[in-house]
């Protein structure tokens, strides 16, 4: 039976048992358990929206696998029978190809998007009218909001020092799933996909060598540190990777004007709330990772950038030449950067140079 069919059914007793109140909770089911960072940021977007609308809207965070698995969310809320989910959009690649641009642009989209210029141009640069679109070109009943903006990401953790990609290709290696991934394959890395959960067990019991979750944060909440200690920063993967939360279209239809815009106003807040809240929190990680735990920060090999680089771009064209939508919104993307790289990438690359000099200072 379908998981629409089965919704339907649980709403009539639901709507038979019980009287109709005038309060709405929209429970969220998360791919994460409730103890992940990205679970912090999502109950404080949560209170922001319980407190824009007096209390007539209530978010209520359910872990992975309280109503169905990870995989299976964006269904769910399609079929209603949870009335949001909360994921990174790549996830949703295999449905279509596009989700993969919005949710984690390989290599910032081939073009140097980081996350803050990857926010740029969703807010002023036609990428939110384009998200809008994805739903629809998805062919689901959802409407999207962006939450959390996230990266740089880190390239990950390794059980000794990597010299160059050839040290790289000998290992088992977690990556992402759909394209960043696929990048990894197609330079001749072993890039295995799993949940965030899965990585701590499958680290010691040697099923992969190494791995890559996100950053000093979220990885030191698995605790990849108990096995893992050399650790590498800089990273092309995921340059940036945006987690969002989806409702299901009825459910967003049955709320008011003023709840809408709540949610509307509450997302836009946890875009910058998220960045802000995801520096501090890394850095302090980081230190503790460093000094506490005894990880070792190591630099990125040159070659990997140039080989994952290349994949990077021949995956993107390849798409683009499979799909109209993802060429659109791509070419939206890179006639964005066209205009912005050049100013933000020249203007970031002091500050980085004098922010390495101060941080070597610490050593």
């Amino acid at each position: 039976m379908k998981l629409r069919h089965i919704a339907a059914g649980a709403a009539a007793l639901t709507m038979m048992a019980t009287p109709v109140m005038a309060e709405k909770v929209l429970r969220i089911q998360s791919v994460l358990p409730n103890s992940a960072d990205e679970v912090v940021m999502l109950e404080a977007f949560g209170a922001d929206v319980a407190a824009l609308t007096d209390g007539s809207l209530t978010i209520e965070v359910l872990p992975a696998g309280a109503v169905v698995g990870p995989r299976d969310i964006i269904d769910a809320v399609d079929a209603g029978l949870v009335e949001g989910g909360f994921a990174w959009t790549h996830y949703w690649g295999g449905k279509h190809v596009a989700a993969n641009l919005f949710g984690a642009p390989v290599a910032g989209a081939g073009v140097g998007l980081d996350n803050i210029a990857f926010l740029s141009w969703f807010q002023y640069g036609g990428g939110k009218e384009l998200y809008d679109r994805l739903w629809d070109e998805m062919g689901v009943n959802v409407k999207g909001f962006m939450l959390q903006p996230v990266g740089p990401e880190a390239l990950g953790w390794f059980p000794k020092p990597i010299e160059s990609m050839d040290d790289f290709r000998k290992l088992r290696f977690r990556a992402p799933p759909g394209m960043v991934g696929a990048a990894y394959a197609e330079i001749g890395v072993p890039a295995v996909a799993m949940g965030g959960g899965d990585i701590l067990p499958a680290l010691e019991k040697g099923t992969i060598d190494a791995a890559e979750w996100c950053c000093p944060k979220p990885d030191s909440v698995f605790g990849f540190q108990k096995v893992l200690k050399h650790y590498y920063l800089q990273g092309l993967h995921q340059v940036t990777v945006n987690a969002d939360m989806y409702v299901n279209g009825d459910f967003y239809e049955s709320l008011t004007p003023i709840e809408q815009k709540a949610l509307e106003v509450a997302a836009n807040a946890s875009l910058s709330k998220s960045l802000s809240y995801r520096i501090f929190e890394n850095g302090k990680a980081l230190r503790d990772l460093t000094e506490n735990h005894g990880v070792i920060l190591e630099d990125t090999p040159a070659d990997y950038f140039t080989e994952y680089m290349a994949a990077a771009k021949k995956s993107l064209q390849a798409a683009a030449d499979e799909n109209e939508f993802f060429a659109e919104v791509w070419q939206s993307q890179k006639d964005f950067a066209d205009t912005v790289v050049p100013f933000w990438s020249g203007a970031q690359t002091s500050n980085a140079s004098l922010g390495r000099a101060h941080a070597d200072t610490l050593k």
